[in-house]
């Protein structure tokens, strides 16, 4: 199945200049999402309670806050979900619980604290409404989400060096800059737009970050191999349009496995169910982005390295010494 055809000869270097500017300028907004306004973690990353309160009746988010607030809950995040009959409420963890009844000990687990938290929000809510009922509290630890934190960092990182580790041995040392490059191109961009939007960041979302560093070298592999076999099998061409080649002779492929992974996520996005979006709103946003930046991006930035045909025509092996013995 073509869509474009393999030997049509479009001047996606042309761009070059453009593409990599832009890139640019959207890898610094996204940074500065990151550094000014940060992520809005999720509760597998902070530690919490989080606890989903179902209505008879419509509610008011901020009816919700005055109500918590009331009971001693000023910092509860509130938020409504799939309508105005259910809201997820969202209360920092704490260490110990600070709730126990004189003469006994606190609750230190973690089912202790979530159920008395849970009876704390229930009678706080039907305090004011007494149509309300409370499902059971999801509870994280603060030691628990930092740990998680931080090893997600740290997965992400040794991925990043495994691909350039993987990409400078199976190519060479330029080939793997321009992957690593594109890699945090994608993979920036991708977090900068959970920065900007604040849409939460939980585990799932952090877990398909890493499904789109892995889809977006996937791409980066198959031009990059294509590369190397025409520079290989061409005499006198020039770079710019050895990769010119490499990316139409692999459009089709490139455009008709982004277009069939999207419409998945997408299709996983409506009727997966609000667990799932995050997962799929990620990889539709990293599809697009590991697409355009394996043509754009990765190939412009190869050709400013230099690369050039002896970087890839095996070394030849001297065998004159040896002929000299007797």
């Amino acid at each position: 199945m073509e869509i474009f055809n393999p030997h049509s000869n479009i001047d996606f270097l042309r761009l070059r200049t453009i593409s990599i500017t832009i890139s640019i300028i959207l890898v610094i907004v996204s940074i500065g999402a990151i550094m000014t306004r940060g992520l809005n973690y999720g509760l597998d990353f902070t530690g919490g309670v989080l606890v989903e309160a179902e209505y008879k009746n419509p509610v008011e988010i901020g009816d919700v806050r005055a109500a918590l607030a009331a009971a001693g809950h000023e910092d509860a995040q509130v938020v409504p979900v799939g309508g105005t009959h259910n809201v997820s409420i969202r209360l920092q963890a704490k260490e110990e619980a600070s709730a126990a009844a004189p003469g006994t000990a606190a609750p230190v687990s973690g089912t202790s604290q979530g159920d008395r938290i849970t009876a704390e929000v229930l009678k706080a809510l039907q305090a004011k409404r007494d149509d309300v009922t409370v499902k059971p509290a999801d509870f994280v630890g603060p030691q628990v989400g930092a740990e998680l934190k931080s090893d997600g960092v740290v997965a992400v990182i040794f991925v990043i060096i495994g691909i350039m580790i993987y990409i400078g041995i199976r190519f060479e040392w330029r080939f793997a800059v321009a992957a690593i490059a594109s890699e945090f191109h994608d993979t920036l961009i991708t977090v900068g737009f959970y920065a900007l939007t604040q849409r939460e960041f939980d585990i799932t979302v952090l877990a398909s970050v890493l499904a789109v560093v892995g889809y977006s070298i996937n791409d980066k592999v198959v031009v990059f191999d294509r590369v190397r076999e025409l520079f290989r099998s061409s005499r006198k061409a020039e770079p710019v349009e050895v990769l010119n080649r490499a990316i139409n002779s692999t459009l089709s492929r490139t455009i008709i496995t982004a277009l069939f992974t999207a419409i998945t996520m997408v299709a996983l996005y409506f009727f997966g169910g609000p667990v799932v979006h995050g997962f799929a709103l990620t990889m539709i946003i990293g599809i697009v982005i590991g697409t355009l930046s394996s043509i754009f991006f990765a190939s412009p930035i190869l050709l400013r390295l230099g690369v050039s045909k002896k970087d890839l025509m095996p070394v030849a092996r001297d065998d004159s010494a040896l002929a000299r013995r007797p």
